[in-house]
């Protein structure tokens, strides 16, 4: 059975009701991002319906395995940065951060705060989660989406899966959660950056990112096989297994690599902010897709 959830509408923004669905099968929960026509674009209200759907899956001694699906022709392609939906100024109760409210802060306090809390903060939550997370990735992964799928343990994606952080092309060192380094390794992470392209299935998958690719009409299948086969281990042992390698990451710098360019992140949208014309460069979600495709072609008029 699947069920909607979301947060109580905000006047200030159109309501959407179904941002996220829940689907228990067996010892398997589904958490689908349900934006289709914004490609899954990730506003705070999907970002807590996210968050509520996983407290669920947590709390139910019957889910053994989550996984995560995006529903339409894309995974996510990021943070929202320009649909109706756009929530930025919106108060929420915050959930990862013990930090004041972002609304009604000035400046940098302002974004410190929302960014803190929704960005790096529910995703260290997320990776957190005790029970194993999947990952079911199909179009793009961009950016923010990005985020979405490294903070699961594994990550299945169809063979039409590309992933791309683009936001190099707004000054800013990578998206808040930067896991680059250690999810593909240092010169891979340098190339995914330094160049804003968008990579393959294929790819990913050689650099280490992606745990398996799959045919696009087998990829739910797929992701559920996997699902199911580790839900038959026991359930505290795969809380502790997936502790013990979490430790090992943070013990190897990831926690703290991930703070200091958190500090180099909002350096970034300061500068921005003082020398143009916004925190992003200028740039919007229209702009960069603009920006993408183009070097896209660019790279196959090459090949």
């Amino acid at each position: 059975m699947s069920e909607n959830i979301s947060p109580t509408g905000n006047g200030s923004i159109p309501y959407e009701p179904d941002v996220v669905t829940y689907e228990r099968r067996g010892a398997v929960a589904v958490v689908t991002l349900n934006r289709p026509d914004y490609r899954n674009a990730q506003n705070s209200v999907m970002t807590y319906a996210i968050d509520a759907a996983f407290e669920r899956a947590v709390e139910d001694p019957e889910v053994k395995v989550i996984v995560l699906a995006g529903n339409g022709k894309h995974f996510s392609a990021g943070h929202d940065l320009g649909t109706p939906g756009r929530d930025h100024h919106v108060k929420y109760q915050n959930k990862a951060a013990l930090w004041w409210d972002h609304v009604d802060r000035p400046g940098g306090d302002q974004r410190f705060a929302r960014e803190m809390e929704v960005y790096l903060g529910m995703c260290r939550r997320w990776r957190e989660i005790p029970k194993p997370t999947i990952a079911m990735v199909q179009g793009a992964c961009i950016a923010g989406g990005l985020m979405l799928a490294w903070v699961c343990d594994l990550i299945i994606a169809s063979d039409d899966a590309f992933f791309s952080d683009p936001v190099v092309r707004m000054g800013i060192p990578g998206v808040e959660y930067f896991a680059h380094p250690w999810v593909m390794g240092p010169r891979a992470a340098k190339e995914f950056l330094y160049t804003g392209d968008r990579f393959d299935a294929a790819q990913a998958k050689e650099w280490g990112m992606v745990n398996r690719v799959v045919p696009r009409a087998e990829l739910e299948s797929e992701t559920m096989a996997m699902a199911e086969k580790i839900s038959a281990m026991p359930q505290f042992g795969l809380a502790l297994t997936k502790k013990a390698v979490n430790q090992s990451e943070d013990l190897m710098g990831m926690r703290a690599g991930m703070d200091s360019v958190f500090g180099l992140h909002h350096f970034a949208h300061a500068h921005n902010a003082e020398v143009g014309t916004d925190s992003l460069g200028g740039l919007n979600a229209k702009s960069m897709k603009a920006q993408a495709t183009t070097a896209a072609e660019t790279n196959d008029g090459k090949a």
